[in-house]
């Protein structure tokens, strides 16, 4: 019997009237939060990979007399590549770690339109959304919607591009080392200059399925949580190399070819599950390390490694390994 828990969580107290489930009820939200407002700016920040189409649908009720796409402030996919190449590098896997800051990705001049178009607005609500939309404002309602590393790998590997790409089918690993060493890393440093002015939290790792809770249950939750043991959620891949083993040990799906790894506290790359009454949110692990480094690492360790997690732990299973040739169908 397997005593492996696969969906480790932290029971947040005190907020469970904070959450809410499904488009309905989180517009239904927004809806009441606006309601005496003539005029309303909501703002949906984007972590890259978060699905575009999904939130204007899941949003369109709102009804906004104007839309503006954050991103369309930034340079073009061409462009962005230029910029990042030295990052990049021709390597397939090794990049170089950038230094720069989302916005500088971003045209002030198209900022500053941009905010124009919202102040000549007189009347209705009008919704701007995308990665980066906090750089242009911070509006009447601020919602930051969320996204794990592992759940936007799972995406690149069905096709997603890069942000502002068009890399549908370039190979898995280019993709990774795009995500790696720059846009995680610009978005990391946007995002932890916003955690204190979200209103609401998106939880978007399952496609159609949003969860938000509000801003001050969200931070709640991030002090609770450096307050306690907790283990991240983790997560299992397969590898040329891989075994058998954590099939068993782990409870993994016993149909699929092997399991390589098992990446159980890699806070940069888990998630985090925090309980909320009857609604479970994913968040990345990693915010827990920004926005309580002190607790968590402690004064010596953080004044080291900074925010920067200096632990990593997986399990690597190479026991009864199969060729693909001759691996059980």
């Amino acid at each position: 019997m397997c005593n492996y828990d696969k969906y480790p969580e932290i029971k947040v107290s005190g907020f469970d009237n904070e959450v809410f489930e499904g488009y309905d009820n989180i517009v239904g939200k927004i809806k009441n939060e606006i309601f005496l407002k003539e005029k309303a700016v909501v703002v949906i920040d984007f972590y890259p990979g978060v699905y575009e189409n999904e939130i204007l649908k899941g949003f369109s009720s709102l009804n906004p007399v104007l839309t503006i796409k954050a991103d369309d402030c930034a340079y073009d996919g061409d462009r962005l590549t230029e910029m990042m190449k030295d990052n990049l590098t021709d390597d397939r896997v090794f990049g170089v770690l950038t230094t720069k800051k989302l916005q500088d990705y971003f045209i002030d001049e198209k900022i500053d339109e941009a905010r124009d178009r919202i102040s000549n607005i007189k009347n209705g609500v009008i919704l701007v959304y995308g990665v980066g939309a906090g750089i242009i404002t911070l509006g009447d309602v601020f919602i930051y919607a969320d996204l794990a590393r592992w759940e936007i790998q799972q995406r690149y590997r069905k096709g997603m591009p890069n942000w502002k790409q068009h890399n549908y089918n370039e190979d898995i690993q280019r993709k990774y080392k795009r995500g790696f060493f720059i846009e995680w890393r610009i978005a990391d440093k946007h995002k932890k200059t916003l955690y204190e002015k979200m209103d609401y939290l998106l939880d978007t790792n399952i496609e159609n399925d949003p969860k938000m809770i509000s801003g001050t249950a969200f931070r709640e939750g991030l002090n609770q949580a450096s307050q306690r043991p907790f283990r991240v959620v983790p997560y299992f891949d397969p590898g040329v190399w891989g075994g058998q083993w954590m099939k068993e040990v782990c409870d993994l799906d016993r149909s699929k070819q092997n399991f390589a790894w098992c990446f159980d506290c890699v806070p940069e790359e888990n998630s985090l599950y925090l309980r909320y009454g009857n609604v479970r949110i994913e968040i990345p692990s990693i915010n827990l390390v920004f926005y309580k480094p002190v607790e968590l690492l402690g004064d010596k360790v953080h004044a080291r490694f900074g925010t920067e997690f200096p632990i990593r732990f997986d399990f690597l299973d190479t026991m009864v390994t199969y060729s693909l040739s001759s691996a059980p169908k």
